[in-house]
């Protein structure tokens, strides 16, 4: 690691040396909002090297701070009913929020926090979030290996200039509340240095009976301007959780079973905690208007440790609804850290113009996996009958099974032109080399024997696209795009799993209206997957990090979106997605066959108007709906087997409905939101047979003041 921080170092300070002499004003880039200029819309820039929305050959949503705050936003699933296409797969125990996009999985690799992969077992706190970009499609060349589908960047608050901040009191239903502090200042009369506190803790119960978490957050950052073209930006982020895990029940024979919304089945003694932490350092500097360069050196730690009953299955659970329970343990660490150089050239060749980003990186994971034997026969239980938890006995003692050991070693060099030619046309290029070593060490301690295996890859990843805008408020947009995810685990043999191989096609149309106080964007995609990684079913195995490489998948669907502002303080946000995701190649399962988790169609609403004059002045209204299509759970009939058992399970379609309305009177404010207004049942699904149900009917309150 000294090795690749030595030179970025030096860089820096060869850099800081050399812009001593310029006089060209700072550039800045970070990312920029959406913001609103009356109801005009304006176009935000996108990527790390500044690309317009318009001039970008793939779909974005960015959510801003004020929208955010508008919807009382405090998950990841509130935030994902406002972007079509992209929505919560499962929520494993009940303490993670699994993200999908386009048909595929992108909790575990698509998910950042500031550009640092951010480590999605545990629940995002919102309270320091800034804005979410979600850009859809293939984002190989800025952000390394990733899955299909999309990546999600979560923006925290940054320090400012100027003293300020609020505090704020939130309680909700199952007798859930959260205070939270956010403030920033100057820390010198030159206000060359500048600061940022965020924290929240939050405590509370469930719906379901049994289950309760709390957890604490601390987000502080510094910012300094080093001189009229620099600055520095450290940042901090910490977060602690402890959540009685709950995976459901109510499977039989591969059928749902209707049982009252609230009943717990697990052990109100089972626990999964987990602490992430985060430490980053960002330089950027603009050494003319053409050239500017930003510095990034980031490190991350996460600690799960999950002590509580096996997941229920449809195997396990008896027709008369008898079902003896196993106890299980997991203890995962894990250690990251990313270095990463950017240049951003802008110049011309003739009438010809060149936005060119050159960059390198390298990360490295180093991850230490314990699991222990389940204990069996822990005691039996009727999941038709009320849970009580007087009968538990004490939690056992469980023995270590194995001990696995990954490092990962990633570096790579990318670079990316988007070509403007005098009218009409222009034509974004790039590509990626990574060289990837993966090593893996499994101790098995019965037999105290160990096995390694190690891998070496050096995949390239292409992007093509082509942009027409007949004007610069319409643009048509095609392209094409070559990505790899990594792979963990091992198969039946103990041999590394290859790197899946992605090759993505999209187009789209973006467009704008009525004086920019519209926006309305169509996406046709394709995504096909070869070598998809998935848990190996041979020989019962149900260990997930056994896996096998099941063939291929065809990823296909139509995304439509809009943004209408028709007048100063009503924004009206809507969209429309539908994704088919199928087995085209599999030594597993039925060519033809869908994916489970994935619903066919998904639709979101929203509408928001903030009264700016007369009596009712500052008042803010809202309605937030999402529509989630029907999907399936179960596992798909295996080819494989004769007479398979194996069935899918078919999961009910839902509509939520959100009201929200929020009164600022002075520096005080007054927050309400009432969620799932129509009571809809139905379920998250995590696993192959465990679905929990959706939170009823539920409120939340907040006090605020601002200084």
């Amino acid at each position: 690691m000294r090795v690749i921080i030595l030179p970025i170092l030096v860089l820096m300070s060869v850099c800081a040396l050399a812009q001593k002499n310029k006089k060209d004003t700072a550039q800045n880039n970070v990312l920029q909002e959406v913001t609103i200029e009356g109801s005009i819309l304006k176009t935000p820039k996108i990527s790390k090297n500044g690309i317009t929305e318009m001039d970008l050959p793939q779909a974005i949503t960015i959510l801003d701070g004020k929208t955010l705050q508008q919807q009382q936003i405090s998950n990841l699933t509130d935030v994902l009913k406002n972007v079509n296409g992209v929505y919560i797969m499962g929520n494993t125990g009940g303490y993670q929020e699994e993200i999908a996009s386009r048909g595929s999985n992108i909790s575990s690799t698509n998910t950042f926090k500031n550009g640092i992969r951010f480590f999605n077992g545990m629940k995002i706190e919102m309270s320091g979030i800034d804005k979410i970009e979600v850009l859809k499609g293939n984002t190989a060349i800025e952000y390394g290996n990733v899955a299909p589908g999309g990546v999600l960047n979560i923006i925290t608050k940054k320090p400012k200039f100027e003293f300020g901040g609020n505090i704020d009191f939130t309680y909700a239903s199952f007798n859930n509340f959260k205070p939270q502090i956010d403030v920033f200042g100057p820390l010198n009369k030159r206000k060359t240095i500048a600061f940022r506190l965020n924290s929240s803790y939050q405590q509370g119960n469930s719906f379901r009976k049994y289950v309760e978490s709390n957890s604490f957050y601390i987000n502080p950052s510094l910012l300094f301007k080093l001189n009229p073209k620099s600055t520095l930006l450290i940042e901090g982020d910490f977060t602690k959780s402890s959540t009685v895990p709950d995976f459901g029940a109510g499977i039989i024979n591969y059928q749902i079973v209707d049982l009252p919304r609230g009943r717990f089945t697990g052990v109100s003694w089972g626990r999964y905690n987990a602490n992430q932490s985060f430490l980053s350092a960002k330089y950027n500097i603009s050494l003319n208007k053409r050239w500017d360069l930003s510095a990034l050196v980031g490190y991350r730690n996460y600690d799960t440790e999950l002590f509580a009953n096996a997941r229920p299955s449809s195997t396990t659970v008896l027709a008369n609804g008898n079902w003896k329970r196993s106890i299980q343990k997991s203890e995962v660490g894990d250690d990251y850290t990313i270095q990463q150089i950017d240049a951003n050239v802008l110049f011309k060749t003739g009438r010809i113009t060149h936005k060119v980003l050159i960059g390198t990186d390298a990360e490295q994971f180093t991850t230490q996996t314990t699991a222990y034997n389940n204990f069996a026969n822990y005691d039996s239980i009727n999941i038709y009958n009320e849970y009580n938890a007087n009968n538990e006995t004490n939690a056992p003692n469980l023995t270590k099974n194995t001990l696995t050991k990954t490092l990962i070693n990633r570096f790579g060099v990318y670079a990316q032109n988007l070509i403007s030619f005098p009218k009409y046309l222009k034509i974004f290029i790039g590509g990626r080399y990574n060289y990837v070593q993966s090593q893996s060490e499994v101790l098995t301690y019965s037999t105290n024997k160990t096995v390694n295996t190690e891998t070496f890859d050096k995949p390239f990843s292409p992007k093509v696209g082509i942009i027409l805008q007949p004007t610069i408020n319409h643009t048509i947009f095609s392209s094409y795009s070559n990505s790899f995810a990594l792979n963990t685990g091992v198969d039946i043999n103990g041999n590394a799993i290859k790197p899946s191989i992605i090759d993505q096609y999209e187009v789209g149309v973006k467009n704008r209206f009525l004086n920019g106080k519209m926006q309305l964007n169509a996406t046709v995609y394709l995504i096909i997957n070869s070598n998809l990684a998935q848990t190996s079913l041979l020989n019962g195995n149900t260990n997930n990090n056994i896996k096998e490489l099941a063939g291929e998948t065809e990823s296909k669907g139509i995304e439509i979106d809009g943004t209408y502002k028709p007048i100063k303080g009503l924004s009206i946000m809507a969209g429309y997605s539908y994704n088919q995701t199928t087995y085209t190649k599999s030594n597993t399962f039925i060519v033809g066959s869908e994916l489970r988790y994935n619903p066919n169609h998904t639709a979101n609403a929203s509408i928001n108007y903030e009264i700016a004059k007369g009596k009712l002045k500052n008042l803010n209204v809202g309605l937030i709906s999402q529509y989630f299509g029907k999907r399936f759970a179960g596992r798909s009939t295996r080819l494989t087997v004769a007479n398979d058992i194996y069935r899918l399970i078919p999961v009910n379609d839902y509509f939520v409905l959100d009201l929200v309305a929020g009164y600022k009177y002075k520096n005080w404010r007054l927050n309400g939101k009432l969620a799932n207004v129509l009571n809809e049942m139905s379920y998250n699904i995590h696993d192959d047979n465990s679905l929990n149900p959706i939170a009823p009917i539920n409120y939340s309150v907040q006090v605020g003041l601002t200084f």
